[in-house]
């Protein structure tokens, strides 16, 4: 919306200032003050200064009002440093309210209204030029001359809409530069305005309209968005442009609230209904706007993200190279939205594992963004971390720990050192030095990590407990397991503070003390937190589900361990019926488990039926998709061991001549085979895979 292309004041004041020698001083104020609005319409904003700045000399000249001095609102402190695709002046919220400068028209200028109109003009001046201390200094001086020279403003009159336009971009600057509170408390005073002097006139109800936009706008990016609130104003502005325009009315004001009422829909994960109001949006600005707006691209690259969050990837991605094809034209190849979509199309081809393509495109967009942001930047260290995370999952630790690092170094320069994206690196450093057996340096990290969380986040947050969890594992695989125990119970009273007893983390925890315990030869402290951990588990996943299999697994072999055998056998056996019904007969586990039985049937003598479950989980083996030569191998080599303390001597020969044959399609060598009775795995699946990460 704009302002109307001229400033009106009331008779009374033009008449109490106006003689001869100040028309002619009038005149070249107004001269000056247009020259400068048309310097800014052709993007000569050297020039317009200039002219304005003789405009403003020659106001002075003639007015005995002092100009307030230049201050700004802008404090020091929070301004946002998120790459959201919004909160950018290519973009429109329908923030650009009031977004003109001013012409002035010598019959109807006061030099008190043109004063203020002219530090109207340069504010919208240094706007243009992102000056924004500036810009908020020379809103502020005309809006103390513009109440000083009109303080009855709260009415049906012309004479407001001035003040309205300057409490807008005071709003405006204050939006921009991070200081959303404020931005707030501006807008609200100018919707207090326009209700007032406009509730009787159905067309200036659009600047209502536009105001309660802006309104939004602000609660949605408030640190803490207030959704709710947004959405209200959001609905309220857009019943008002369908009650002046009419409901089939297509505006690109209506376009804009549409829009941004989708992304309340996003946020709130209705991602129905976001792509229902994403799809009235770019269908209206297309057919005003034209395919290659930056305005269409916005609602694209919107209904993009909403398909991708939904799964639709191949919507997702179509959406996506839409946008990109229009950012490269419009803001040039390297340009950080550009480098964005390139992040958010490599996400793509990692989330479908198609990792040489995924590394393609964040290199590329690693690449434009720190051609565009500098090499320290927020999104040049997500990108950083995203290639991380890619290289990781391929199993290239080497540049996965490279990477992260690179990362790391550009966090702790451009972000709070207790920022959340610093724990996040740092563990994910740190689960490698883990993984490659570096113990000591894995645990430097977590604990730097877990300072970090103490010091931003207090003692009792439930995000410590992970980080807590973390250290207790790597004091596990140390055999530290004191200190491993002290440290679980650390996170297990986070978690039950945090989450109650029946929860999934608490269950989790009580799995790992367990286990500690077990190492620790604390056999009945180790059984009583297990059953408690199976208690929580089949209370909140039902009986037969994979997590349940575990804990009945371990404690089973506690069982075992403490001579109970038949109960041992009882809860493997249960153990291995909730694998097959959770995962299915090809699972790796249910093999595994299958295996387990039948060496602890051998153990106990009972032959046939060690026989019986090993000959099962070489048919499963044989059966799978893929089958693992060394695996089979092994699996033979524990029938012909049953079959040698049978006394089945061509059996044995049998079974040991096709293990040799498969140790071979394996590229093994002979040494991988066992000639005995009695080889058993023991406790080897004390952390089976399928477990959570402690």
């Amino acid at each position: 919306m704009s302002l109307p292309r001229s400033a009106i004041v009331t008779p009374a004041l033009h008449e109490m200032y106006m003689d001869e020698h100040s028309m002619v001083q009038m005149g070249m104020v107004v001269r000056h003050n247009n020259l400068g609005v048309a310097c800014i319409e052709s993007g000569a904003y050297e020039r317009a200064g200039q002219y304005f700045r003789r405009a403003l000399d020659k106001a002075s000249e003639t007015t005995f009002f002092s100009l307030p001095q230049s201050e700004s609102y802008i404090k020091p402190g929070e301004v946002s440093r998120s790459l959201y695709i919004y909160q950018r002046g290519e973009y429109d919220e329908g923030m650009h309210t009031f977004s003109d400068p001013f012409f002035l028209d010598v019959a109807f200028s006061t030099m008190h209204s043109a004063t203020a109109t002219i530090l109207f003009n340069i504010g919208q001046l240094h706007l243009r030029l992102d000056n924004n201390e500036e810009a908020s200094a020379s809103f502020l001086r005309a809006l103390h001359i513009a109440q000083w020279s009109n303080e009855d403003i709260l009415h049906d009159s012309e004479e407001g809409v001035c003040v309205m336009a300057i409490l807008h971009n005071i709003g405006h600057v204050q939006y921009r530069s991070g200081n959303y509170e404020d931005a707030v408390r501006t807008y609200a005073k100018a919707l207090h305005l326009a209700k007032n002097a406009f509730c009787k006139n159905s067309h200036r109800m659009l600047e209502v309209a536009a105001t309660l936009n802006c309104l939004g706008v602000l609660y949605f990016h408030l640190p803490k968005a207030e959704t709710e609130r947004a959405m209200e104003l959001y609905v309220e502005s857009l019943a008002i442009r369908n009650a002046v325009h009419g409901v089939d009315c297509e505006s690109t004001e209506i376009a804009t609230t549409l829009n941004n009422i989708g992304r309340i829909y996003y946020m709130k994960g209705e991602h129905d209904k976001a792509l229902e109001l994403y799809r009235q949006a770019l269908r209206m600005r297309r057919s005003l706007l034209g395919s290659e707006h930056l305005d269409v691209a916005a609602t694209i690259y919107n209904a993009g993200q909403t398909h991708h969050q939904r799964g639709d990837l191949v919507e997702a991605m179509e959406l996506y190279k839409e946008f990109l094809s229009i950012a490269r034209k419009r803001l040039g190849i390297h340009h950080r939205d550009v480098a964005i979509m390139l992040k958010c199309m490599a996400q793509i081809h990692h989330e479908r594992k198609e990792y040489e393509s995924a590394k393609q495109f964040y290199e590329e967009a690693l690449s434009v963004g720190k051609a565009a942001l500098g090499n320290y930047h927020p999104e040049v260290a997500s990108t950083l971390n995203k290639l991380g995370n890619l290289l990781y999952e391929k199993g290239d630790l080497e540049n996965a720990i490279r990477v992260y690092k690179s990362g790391l170094e550009v966090e702790r320069a451009v972000l709070d050192v207790f920022h959340p994206n610093v724990v996040v690196t740092l563990t994910n450093i740190g689960q490698i030095h883990k993984l490659r057996g570096e113990y000591q340096a894995a645990l430097r990290l977590y604990k730097e990590a877990l300072a970090i969380q103490r010091n931003s986040l207090g003692a009792a947050h439930p995000n410590l407990s992970a980080t807590l969890s973390s250290i207790a594992l790597i004091h596990y695989q140390t055999r530290s397991f004191s200190k491993s125990l002290d440290v679980y119970q650390e996170a297990l009273r986070i978690r039950r503070d945090a989450y109650g007893d029946n929860n999934l983390e608490v269950a989790s925890t009580l799995n790992s003390i367990g286990l500690v315990l077990f190492k620790m030869e604390q056999h009945e402290l180790a059984m009583q937190s297990f059953q408690e951990s199976l208690r929580i588990r089949r209370e909140v996943l039902g009986k037969d589900h994979r997590d349940v299999a575990i804990i009945l697994y371990n404690i089973a072999t506690i069982h075992m361990e403490i001579g109970n055998d038949d109960e041992a056998m009882n809860f493997y056996r249960e153990t291995l019926r909730v694998e097959r019904t959770s995962l299915g007969e090809n699972y790796r586990d249910v093999v595994l488990t299958t295996q387990h039985v039948g060496q602890v049937h051998q153990q106990r003598g009972e032959l046939t039926e060690a026989l019986y479950y090993f000959q099962q989980a070489l048919d499963l083996q044989k059966a799978a998709p893929q089958q693992n030569y060394g695996a089979i191998a092994q699996t033979l080599n524990h029938i012909g061991n049953v079959l040698l303390q049978r006394g089945d001597a061509q059996g044995l020969v049998h079974a040991f001549s096709e293990a040799l044959r498969f140790l071979r399609l394996g590229g093994k060598s002979n040494d991988e085979l066992t000639v005995s009775g009695f080889n058993f795995y023991g406790l080897s699946k004390m952390h089976p895979e399928c477990a959570p990460v402690a």
